[in-house]
């Protein structure tokens, strides 16, 4: 599909801006592939026959003029600032990234045996194994050839997080990427993380996406996740930027034989804030379950992207997605399973329901099943609506205000994914950030 060229001179010029003299050649010539392809099919504005975007208009981003921060990070931001914006522990591996650029006074690299997790800049630069796997894998499942915002991230990619996992590692404590904006102009960052799982080893893998800026700025990320055999990772991916910011993150899942992949997915409202989650479940025995919840107020906009592929037969997916949805914002979900002709004995179950606190909210729910084999078992389905009137009128019946009602059974629906992180720091930290956002929702009086 022919898209509708948009404005990006400011893009152009931070590209041609790029130093490149200190990169592998292989990693100049995907960056430069990148740019091609980016300024070939520009932003996917295009509102006819672009059913990936449509219920998503992004000509606020493509209009918009977003500068790429130069340089180091500055230190103004202290390392008691980024504790107290995400959670943290010093005993885990802390990668943190300020407007797209590593930080290593605000990081607490923690050495565990069998892992390596360290500035991508430093792996692909370097001659040993982290930079041999950089050019194996990177750029290799987030293709840049019908994603517009995956080929302008690759074309910048010069700094992310690098995650590498041993054969038959099990790493104590997880590993977290934090990025932060912290700027007073619009600025735009483009994260990159490529986390490698080596057979029968294990991760826990912590993303984190903060903004100390409350005015408008674009964060496009690209996270690549490769499962090799037996290989297992549990993926905690956090969106908390603000309601003014533009957010595009893309995560590619690719699994080989009896992997097990688990996502959850939390995200603020945003301006914008769009999540695209691929999963490619390449090998018998391969299991994927992903979780989300995503909470939108005011004019906020909140869309869910996400495909799961059954390539391989006796394959496992199971994706049960919340939402809870207040004042005039909007949210969108679209979830697609492929099961293809040979993956036979698939088992897929898919599931979105939305909670509408308001009748000016917004919810488009599209998930879908793509099914061409006939020995499967597979299931989808959406919900959306208030909570109904009997619950509510239980709940005051049993002395309690319509306020403290409220409370108690928003609390309740978002709990039910909440508490699906396995990690305690981070299950608490999203139980206090979601129920801080919910403070003043209520359900309908009755």
């Amino acid at each position: 599909m022919t898209q509708t060229l948009t404005r990006y001179e400011q893009y152009e010029a931070d590209f041609q801006a790029l130093g490149q003299d200190a990169e592998p050649k292989w990693l100049t010539e995907l960056r430069n592939a990148a740019w091609e392809r980016f300024s070939e099919a520009g932003f996917p504005t295009a509102r006819r026959g672009n059913e990936k975007w449509k219920y998503t208009n992004v000509a606020a981003i493509a209009n918009g003029t977003f500068s790429r921060s130069p340089g180091q990070p500055s230190p103004a931001i202290s390392a008691k600032q980024v504790r107290a914006s995400v959670p943290w522990r010093d005993e885990w591996t802390n990668l943190v990234f300020v407007n797209g650029q590593f930080a290593p006074h605000l990081s607490s690299p923690t050495p565990d045996g069998g892992l390596t997790a360290i500035n991508l800049a430093d792996a692909v630069r370097g001659s040993g194994k982290e930079a041999a796997l950089a050019r194996d894998h990177l750029a290799r499942y987030a293709s840049s050839d019908d994603d517009a915002f995956t080929a302008l991230n690759t074309a910048f990619t010069q700094d992310g997080a690098f995650i590498y996992t041993q054969p038959d590692a099990s790493p104590g404590s997880p590993v977290h990427v934090v990025h932060i904006i912290d700027a007073a102009e619009p600025v735009v960052s483009h994260p990159r993380t490529l986390a490698i799982a080596a057979a029968n080893s294990s991760l826990n893998l912590v993303e984190s996406c903060v903004s100390r800026s409350s005015g408008s700025h674009f964060t496009n990320t690209v996270t690549e996740i490769i499962l090799q055999d037996g290989a297992r990772i549990d993926h905690c991916r956090m969106v908390t930027e603000g309601q003014n910011p533009y957010h595009v993150g893309s995560t590619h899942v690719e699994m080989s034989r009896d992997s097990s992949f688990e996502s959850k997915s939390f995200s603020r409202g945003s301006a914008l804030n769009r999540q695209n989650l691929t999963v490619l479940l390449d090998g018998p025995g391969t299991y994927c379950d992903l979780k989300g919840l995503y909470l939108t107020n005011d004019g906020e906009h909140v869309d869910n992207y996400v495909n799961i592929d059954h390539a391989k037969p006796h394959t496992t997916s199971r994706l049960y997605y919340k939402g809870i949805l207040d004042g005039r914002s909007r949210a969108v979900f679209g979830g697609t399973v492929l099961v293809r002709e040979d993956a036979q004995k698939s088992d897929a179950r898919q599931s979105d329901k939305n909670l509408v606190l308001s009748p000016e909210a917004e919810v488009d729910s599209k998930p879908a099943l793509l099914i061409y084999a006939d020995d499967v078992s597979c299931a989808h389905g959406a919900t959306a609506g208030n909570i109904d009137k009997d619950t509510v009128h239980y709940m005051r019946s049993r002395g309690l205000d319509l306020d403290e009602a409220s409370r108690l059974l928003i609390h309740g629906f978002a709990r039910e994914i909440i508490d699906t992180a396995t990690v305690e720091p981070v299950r608490e930290f999203l139980d206090f950030t979601f129920m801080r956002a919910l403070a003043n929702s209520r359900l309908e009086a009755v």
